[in-house]
């Protein structure tokens, strides 16, 4: 069975589309770019953008029963690879041993032309 996972605030609701998806246990969890709770991307560069990506990701993975420690495959999007060291350390902050599964690729744009990173994840939720 499907099950939507619903954050407060949901940024998501006018774009239809979940934060994430829990079926049996695993979690699928949309696309987390750097926007506030306002749902504006957060001013301060790719790092502050990424820092906020990643909490973002947090706050859906416990929406769903699940945690950072858990995710078990992660996609990164950049809209620079020249900030792939940014993003290793942003790997090293948030993941730990053993580190998830990853694929970090250069997109051209992302939903917001201000946003310069975007996370997905997919995790195991422990019963």
């Amino acid at each position: 069975m499907l099950e939507r996972v619903i954050t407060e605030t949901d940024n998501y609701a006018p774009y239809l589309l979940s934060q994430g998806i829990r079926f049996g246990d695993l979690l699928f969890i949309s696309g987390q770019a750097g926007a506030g709770d306002n749902g504006k991307i957060v001013e301060g560069g790719f790092r502050a953008q990424g820092e906020q990506a990643f909490a973002n990701l947090r706050r859906a993975l416990e929406a769903g029963g699940s945690s950072l420690k858990d995710v078990i495959k992660v996609t990164i999007f950049v809209t620079d690879m020249g900030q792939f060291a940014e993003v290793v350390e942003l790997r090293r902050k948030f993941f730990s041993e053993p580190y998830p599964a990853d694929t970090i690729a250069e997109v051209r744009a992302l939903y917001d032309p201000a946003a310069m990173i975007e996370i997905e994840a997919i995790a195991a939720v422990r019963v």
